[in-house]
């Protein structure tokens, strides 16, 4: 089945860096899983509020000039933050970065520079990411929607 980004998704592009616009609508057309844009470009007021509630660990975030999005899964009709549901999105984000020529980074393997370039599946990025940051004796941060241009 082929989804496509509904009007509320689209209208979150706006001011979005224009190659992240490119691999977020190729993203939807190759995904097995639906989703939609919850969040594009930030204020500085916006940040200031989500970082004084913990809802962000930044506020030097990509949000901010354009250079991020926030991606929201649907199961079914209804939105999910199941992780294994978000590291199908990134698979369909990180084939359509190859295909846009772009270098993105997802928030489920932090450690991963440019999952377009990542050997494997974005699970066995997040795991790697996960074995990293227990190694250094780290709480490894998991953030599945966020992707963003490196």
């Amino acid at each position: 089945m082929t989804f496509i980004l509904s009007a509320a998704s689209k209208a979150k592009l706006e001011g979005v860096n224009s190659l992240l616009v490119k691999v977020v609508q190729k993203a939807i057309t190759v995904s097995t899983v639906d989703f939609g844009v919850i969040c594009g470009r930030r204020t500085i007021e916006d940040q200031q509020s989500l970082f004084a509630k913990g809802a962000t660990k930044t506020m030097k975030s990509k949000h901010l000039d354009g250079k991020a999005v926030d991606l929201m899964a649907y199961i079914d009709g209804r939105a999910s933050w199941e992780i294994n549901v978000y590291d199908e999105v990134a698979d369909a984000m990180a084939e359509a970065a190859r295909e846009c020529n772009a270098a993105v980074r997802w928030g489920g393997a932090w450690t991963t520079a440019n999952i377009a370039a990542w050997e494997g599946t974005m699970e066995e990025a997040m795991m790697n990411y996960i074995d990293i940051r227990r190694g250094e004796g780290k709480r490894p941060f998991i953030d599945g929607p966020h992707f963003e241009l490196m």
